[in-house]
């Protein structure tokens, strides 16, 4: 699997770069963005992986979020890539900013026209892995999974989903409980279908009731003055509820003031580098 580099650029001693493949899940060319360490150049790093939301592209996270002091500190690896397929011209993708492009969900599409390329899920949990694994001085048994609103959505269902697979999870403003929500409602109604009981598979709050593998410490933050929360996109109270009654520990914290914007997860984001490198350096 070909990369190709489109930008590298010196940063805290390590590199913040951003390739392009194609990607043979989603059959599209797609970008993701990677910070190596100073530590990559002498020996393998833990990964950890961020998702993005709505409308962002691998760009966002990587000049906004201001991350890499901390990950160049505890030697992470850190991949951001797209939140959907690119220039798959298919009808309607781009009418609408919460569906199609830029807003993948992290589901793998069962409905047309979307099922051949909307495949989100398999290219983050699989294929993207595969590809940094074998690119990439990394220590494939050391991964963890991290995200924002659509993003903290996806971290927490592939944590949820795959046992074992992350040593840790955490989120900012995370899409919570989608299946109750006018945002997922869209989403996975559009992807998934009319079936309701299938959109069950990609929520949180419905997979942490089942859940039964290691135990997982997931930490979330979520701005108060967020206003998507008022508006109930983001149903934090839900998934708190579901893991209190599964004994799934959770850190929940309400920031007073703050918003939903990088503004906030850059405020916050070293307490989640922090979190993440004391499983993944265990």
């Amino acid at each position: 699997m070909a990369l190709k580099q489109v930008s590298s650029n010196k940063c805290f001693e390590g590199f913040q770069k951003v390739f392009e493949h194609d990607s043979a899940e989603l059959k599209c060319k797609m970008k993701f963005g990677i910070y190596l360490p100073p530590k990559a150049e002498t020996g393998k790093c833990p990964v950890l992986y961020w998702l993005s939301g709505l409308t962002c592209t691998e760009q966002n996270f990587i000049t906004k979020a201001a991350f890499q002091q901390a990950a160049a500190e505890h030697g992470l690896i850190v991949v951001a890539p797209d939140t959907s397929p690119r220039g798959c011209n298919i009808e309607g993708e781009d009418e609408s900013w919460d569906f199609g492009t830029g807003a993948g969900f992290y589901v793998d599409a069962t409905e047309d026209p979307w099922k051949t390329n909307y495949r989100m899920y398999s290219y983050i949990k699989d294929e993207l892995p595969k590809l940094i694994n074998a690119n990439f001085p990394t220590d494939p048994e050391r991964m963890s999974i991290f995200g924002h609103s659509m993003g903290g959505h996806g971290a927490l269902i592939l944590a949820l989903k795959n046992p074992g697979k992350y040593k840790s999870v955490s989120a900012f403003a995370p899409i919570c409980n989608p299946i109750q929500c006018q945002w997922g409602k869209k989403a996975l109604g559009g992807y998934l279908g009319p079936d309701a009981s299938k959109w069950e598979a990609y929520d949180a709050t419905q997979l942490v009731k089942s859940y039964s593998g290691p135990r997982l410490d997931i930490l979330i933050d979520q701005g108060k003055d967020d206003q998507f929360l008022s508006a109930g996109q983001l149903l934090p109270d839900n998934f708190i509820a579901a893991c209190t009654e599964r004994k799934v520990p959770v850190i929940f914290r309400l920031q007073q003031g703050y918003d939903h914007s990088y503004f906030f997860i850059a405020s916050f984001i070293n307490d989640h580098i922090k979190h993440h490198a004391k499983y993944l350096n265990a």
